[in-house]
């Protein structure tokens, strides 16, 4: 078996391949250009999910009765 190696590695040696192998072939030139990126992301991910509980809030707000409001009268 060829990767037979592989069940001895652990998800943090893996990550740790992984960021040697890209900085190698990927070029250090390009890291700040992802991080940059990856906190573009997160900002925009975390601005949307502050929005949508403003809205949320927003139409749960509307959709209670008001409680000042009398009772609606039953027509016959």
């Amino acid at each position: 078996m060829v990767f037979a190696f592989l069940q001895n590695i652990g998800p943090w040696q893996l990550v740790i391949c992984v960021v040697v192998a890209f900085v190698l072939f990927g070029g250090a030139k390009k890291i700040p250009d992802l991080a940059k990126a990856l906190g573009k992301a997160k900002s925009e991910f975390k601005k949307g999910i502050a929005e949508g509980e403003k809205e949320e809030a927003e139409l749960a707000k509307d959709a209670e009765p008001a409680k000042d409001a009398e009772p609606a009268k039953e027509l016959v």
